[in-house]
């Protein structure tokens, strides 16, 4: 049934254009009543959008299971491709939405609100990994968004090919970039304004001197008396 009313609303939507197909036209063709399509979207924008709450869930899910030892930006960076493998499942509907996004400024919008979700879901995860960390919450949220604009822009690239390009390739690249800036390489932050860097210190001693040599060495060298 919600695949029936996926298809009656798309041929619709094709055929006499979005804004001009309403509800009432979209069960007539599916053959049924208000009722059930109602069941399955909360509206026409909905229909349009008709997998992205279970890849939310099926994202969540993935970032929710992961391991300690899980390098975090990686770990961000696959939940990604799951969105990518829900594209690709059937290529022909993701372009032909692609299409109609573009042309319709409302669902362009819904778009948008769908994908600040999925980022919201990203930085969620790595907020609990960078916790404690200085800017944890910063890096967090920068590495989320530099990923969603790293997948979408390769996954566009994928659609305006009209799904004949190697999108996991286009994907892979574009991950790929985001792990070699905020990976596992990431440094820790630079100390804020007024905060002062930690002194470092090395003391070059001869093997068996004193300990009270030492001790004065390393105060000599702080400058202390």
């Amino acid at each position: 049934m919600r695949d029936a009313l996926v298809a009656a609303a798309f041929q619709l939507f094709l055929e006499r254009g979005y804004e001009q197909t309403t509800v009432d036209d979209i069960v007539a063709l599916a053959g049924v009543g208000r009722r059930s399509f109602f069941r399955y979207f909360p509206s026409k924008e909905d229909v349009v959008f008709p997998d992205h709450e279970r890849c939310l869930a099926d994202m969540t899910a993935f970032l929710a299971a992961s391991a300690e030892d899980d390098e975090p930006v990686r770990r961000v960076c696959d939940a990604a491709r799951l969105v990518l493998r829900m594209y690709a499942e059937n290529p022909t509907f993701s372009v032909q939405r692609y299409r109609l996004t573009k042309k319709v400024p409302g669902l362009r919008a819904y778009e948008l609100s769908v994908v600040w979700r999925y980022e919201r879901a990203l930085a969620a995860y790595l907020r609990g990994r960078f916790a404690g960390r200085p800017d944890g919450t910063l890096q967090a949220d920068v590495i989320a968004a530099a990923v969603v604009a790293a997948h979408n822009n390769a996954l566009r690239s994928w659609l305006r090919s009209d799904g004949q390009d190697d999108a996991d390739s286009a994907v892979d690249h574009a991950l790929g970039y985001v792990q070699s800036a905020f990976g596992a390489s990431l440094a820790p932050s630079a100390p804020l304004a007024g905060e002062q860097p930690e002194d470092v210190v090395v003391v070059v001693s001869r093997r068996g001197a004193p300990l009270w040599r030492v001790v004065q060495e390393i105060e000599s060298t702080l400058g202390r008396d």
